[in-house]
């Protein structure tokens, strides 16, 4: 598995995103997480195998969760550019790149 890094701004959403959850019900955080990292998982094993959103820009899903995992797949590593809810603002991300 490559190994992989957050843009900064991506591990700030993470992080929200789980607070959020978390203030919404017990556990619902953890379980976010879970899901992140399950998505990172899937993403290092085969970054090829996600949808292709611009040049070497990818996006895989995060199960049970309206978010996705945008990265780039670089020679060496998986840069984490976004963790973005699927339903707002769908490019705010590509300033990152």
């Amino acid at each position: 598995m490559k190994p992989f890094h957050f843009h900064p701004e991506a591990l700030l959403e993470a992080d929200e995103s789980a607070k959020f959850y978390e203030e919404r019900q017990d556990g619902l955080g953890k379980r976010f997480v879970e899901g992140l990292t399950d998505a990172i998982t899937r993403i290092r094993r085969t970054p090829e195998f996600f949808a292709m959103l611009d040049d070497n820009i990818r996006k895989c899903r995060i199960l049970r969760f309206p978010y996705g995992v945008i990265y780039r797949d670089k020679k060496k590593s998986v840069e984490i550019i976004a963790v973005m809810h699927l339903k707002r603002k769908p490019d705010y991300w590509k300033k990152r790149v």
